[in-house]
């Protein structure tokens, strides 16, 4: 690339510093193994080390960092990995490795990455030698990009995103984003807004594609834990919360007690964002005068729970079929939002805050369209349950709404792998050679 002697003092600064906070690096990853944030099997692969052989022949190598952006690209590993590539997928969350146990197609490899140490990060490289990175959404790590592209491994960043907030931060920074960003070859920009903020920090070759999320298919559902539930509940009137965060739980939790009066045997189903906070969220129900149960407990919902809430993992796939009604969280206080997509293609009909800026895009056009509400208060929410929950006609108008919305959207993974194609033939026209 020619670059490394322009590379800005802040980078080169970040190289120094890194190499030289191993010792620092292990208190990290103590601290955090602690907190139940690392896998305690796991921690060699935290430094690049791994037990697992790297396959022969091509190898394609896809980063995400949590779940959200693995469930994203799910369909598009199971694309790549059908075409006979050896494909490894790195995240860096405890969670995201339990969902690839669960859902990456048999022979796909999963990796934690590396911990963004020059050291870590080329032990990690030198093992897996990957002929293609694909990073998603914004997990950009200065020295992964920097190594791979002294290494002439292409760099692509898919399902690409950046908020009007982070685009603000970057731009005090132009010359180290720009320079990590010069390096990839490609940016897959999920909206014509992305493309434009991209574009403005110094991405060279940009398409926008579309958003993967859209693409992805709805959670799966236990069926038996489906039936249990649904056994437990009975006939009673259900509203659901999503991906709440601290601060939201009271505001479902009010609407609750507003509406209990007019819906007998109303019951609200609650998944925190944060799982741990199970039983926390249970004492704020128990001062509000609420019963509620807790999943994580093995606890089912009963004649007289008020609130069901869901601490566990992997199990949205169960409340969003069977609340016909869905608050995502992360929107009434300011985290920006939770996506909607699977709620919607499950049948629910679903209300949000007005903080939605990760999900801009697809929040406009569901607004517009009528396939879903904003409101900006927990009176506003009971008000907007409540007519719901009065009016089924209404509400699975908004739901079917919202999935021909959705639907206008979609496309992304075909425009996606149109995209990666003239890469893709030539690691096929290499292997060809090679077996020649």
């Amino acid at each position: 690339m020619g670059m490394a002697e322009r590379l800005p003092l802040t980078l080169h600064a970040y190289r120094m510093l890194t190499g030289a906070a191993i010792p620092l690096v292990d208190l990290l990853i103590a601290y955090r193994l602690k907190r139940g944030k690392e896998h305690a099997v796991r921690l060699r692969e935290r430094r690049g080390e791994s037990l697992v052989a790297r396959p022969p022949g091509p190898l394609l190598w896809l980063h995400g960092a949590s779940v959200g952006e693995l469930t994203a690209i799910l369909p598009l590993i199971q694309r790549l990995h059908g075409r006979e590539f050896t494909v490894l997928v790195t995240s860096g969350t405890v969670t995201s490795a339990g969902l690839a146990e669960q859902r990456l197609p048999p022979g796909v490899i999963h990796q934690f990455v590396p911990i963004d140490v020059p050291q870590f990060v080329n032990r990690f490289l030198d093992h897996w030698q990957p002929n293609l990175a694909l990073f998603v959404e914004s997990d950009l790590w200065p020295n992964m990009i920097m190594a791979s592209s002294a290494r002439g491994v292409p760099l692509i960043l898919i399902n690409g995103r950046l908020s009007e907030r982070s685009f603000r931060r970057w731009r005090f920074a132009p010359r180290t984003i720009g320079a990590l960003l010069r390096r990839f070859d490609l940016c897959l920009a999920q909206s014509a807004g992305d493309a434009t903020r991209y574009a403005g920090l110094g991405a060279p070759r940009i398409t926008t594609t579309g958003n993967l999320k859209l693409d992805a298919p709805a959670p799966p559902a236990d069926d038996g834990k489906l039936k249990a539930l649904e056994a437990a509940i009975g006939g009673r009137p259900i509203i659901g919360a999503a991906s709440t965060h601290p601060g939201e739980e009271a505001a479902v939790l009010d609407a609750h007690r507003r509406l209990k009066g007019t819906f007998p045997g109303l019951l609200t189903l609650l998944a925190p964002r944060h799982p741990e906070r199970g039983p926390g969220i249970a004492e704020i129900a128990k001062v509000m005068g609420l019963e509620a149960k807790l999943r994580s407990r093995g606890e089912m919902p009963e004649v007289h729970t008020d609130v069901y809430i869901a601490d566990t993992l992997g199990e949205l796939g169960l409340l969003y079929r069977l609340a016909p009604i869905v608050f995502m969280g992360g929107s009434l206080v300011s985290h920006g939002g939770q996506n909607p997509i699977e709620a919607i293609k499950l049948g629910a009909a679903v209300l949000h805050g007005p903080n939605v800026w990760n999900f801009s895009e697809i929040y406009l056009t569901l607004d517009v369209a009528g396939g879903a509400e904003q409101v900006t208060d927990a009176g506003k929410l009971a008000v907007r349950m409540g007519a719901w929950l009065k009016d089924a006609e209404a509400r699975k108008r908004v739901s079917e709404t919202a999935v021909i919305a959705l639907d206008a959207l979609m496309g992304a993974l075909d425009r996606t792998v149109a995209a990666l194609d003239p890469y893709l033939a030539e690691f096929r026209l290499q292997r060809r050679l090679e077996d020649a």
